[in-house]
């Protein structure tokens, strides 16, 4: 169980929260020209630089965390990037159509702009709570709240 406990949750735990990047960044180079066109969208110059930079923090930063090497500074970057991402590509505010029946563009943009959010969160926690509490001290003390359960005892 120290096995389970120490290296395969705590690992299992940072591919799913970046287990999407590395798509992102190869989508972006299957559709270059739409994720070119997007990059261009904000107020922001040089969107094939800004482009290839996102795909360099989407490749590299996933692997730091997962590696667990430079994983604080990884995880702060990657949590800059989803919010100024959802703050520059997601802004839901922009679109009229967010109450009309039916598909709406500032709804789909609305989720986006949440789901950044909601990845910037669980990175930050990364940083702040990087340990990782035994299973076993989970299970048993299920209603505790962490700084009561990263004193428990088993």
């Amino acid at each position: 169980m120290t096995w389970l406990n120490l290296s395969l949750l705590p690992l299992l735990a940072r591919i799913c929260l970046v287990c999407m990047f590395p798509f992102s960044g190869l989508d972006k180079i299957i559709h270059w020209n739409d994720a070119l066109k997007q990059a261009r969208s904000s107020f922001l110059p040089g969107g094939r630089e800004l482009l290839i930079a996102g795909m360099a923090v989407e490749f590299i930063t996933p692997v730091c965390l997962i590696l667990a090497w430079h994983d604080h500074l990884a995880a702060f970057i990657l949590a800059g990037f989803c919010v100024v991402t959802a703050i520059l590509y997601h802004p839901f505010w922009a679109f009229s159509d967010f109450w009309a029946p039916g598909d709406s563009v500032a709804r789909s943009h609305f989720w986006d702009f949440l789901k950044n959010f909601g990845l910037a969160g669980g990175l930050l926690l990364l940083i702040i709570a990087g340990g990782f509490l035994p299973l076993s001290t989970v299970v048993s003390h299920p209603l505790a709240a962490a700084p009561m359960a990263a004193t428990a005892q088993p």
